[in-house]
């Protein structure tokens, strides 16, 4: 029998116009999908003009300027429309999609369906769920002893994937893929036994435990960040208060 980590997934990212996810917007995003290990992926690439200013350091770390994407990106509410189909696509056909620190992406993305089509990603994923693998909670769980830090690019050089164009939607999306078929090889016999939708309920198990223990560390070094358990969505601010 093919384990998960042989068979089909999908891989999902975004480059945004900073790291808040109630605020800022998506400028790029790709879904990547894979058939078998070493197979040719298919890609699906979307450029976005998010109407709002681009700052010069977002600029910097994805080279996407606020006039190239004025110039050449589409309107966010058909593009967001779009992802969410693609991603309502590999949840009907069961198949897994990586996205590297699930709750940035996804809940960027549910916060950009909300704002621009009056709707959520819950309501998407109502009748079939979106099966997840999280590289970051995997890698945290599984090897949760290993010092360093744990970007996408540290998880590329420790499992050794490449990472081409880093802060590329399509090539960040593709190298999270591999990594994650390399966690899934080098645990098998921690998680061969284990279905998609099992893991998916055990990462957000074990993303919750991760951030108790970050708060932790926080409070014991004196700094006053909360850390958000929720994953691989995080809750409506103001229907949580």
């Amino acid at each position: 029998m093919t384990c998960w980590f042989e068979g089909p997934l999908a891989a999902f990212d975004t480059e945004t116009t900073g790291v808040d996810v109630e605020n800022d917007r998506i400028v790029s995003a790709a879904v990547v999908v894979q058939d078998a290990p070493g197979a040719r992926p298919r890609v699906s690439r979307w450029l976005v003009n998010p109407g709002v200013p681009v700052p010069a350091a977002a600029t910097q770390v994805h080279g996407l300027s606020e006039e190239h994407l004025q110039r050449n990106g589409r309107w966010p509410a058909p593009v967001m429309y779009e992802i969410a189909e693609t991603l309502v696509e590999q949840a009907r056909i069961g198949r897994p999609v990586v996205v590297m620190n699930a709750p940035f992406d996804l809940t960027l993305l549910d916060r950009e369906l909300r704002r621009h089509r009056a709707s959520s990603l819950h309501r998407w994923f109502e009748r079939m769920p979106l099966l997840v693998l999280d590289p970051l909670v995997l890698d945290k769980h599984l090897d949760r002893y290993r010092k360093g830090r744990r970007t996408l690019t540290d998880l590329c050089a420790h499992y050794g994937v490449s990472l081409q164009e880093a802060h590329d939607a399509a090539a960040d999306a593709a190298a999270a893929l591999e990594v994650t078929r390399a966690v899934g090889q080098r645990f098998a016999s921690r998680l061969e036994r284990l279905s998609p939708a099992e893991l998916h309920t055990l990462q957000a198990v074990w993303h919750a435990a991760q951030a108790r223990g970050l708060q932790a560390w926080f409070a014991r070094s004196g700094t006053e960040e909360p850390v958000d358990p929720s994953w691989p969505l995080r809750p409506d601010l103001p229907a949580a208060a």
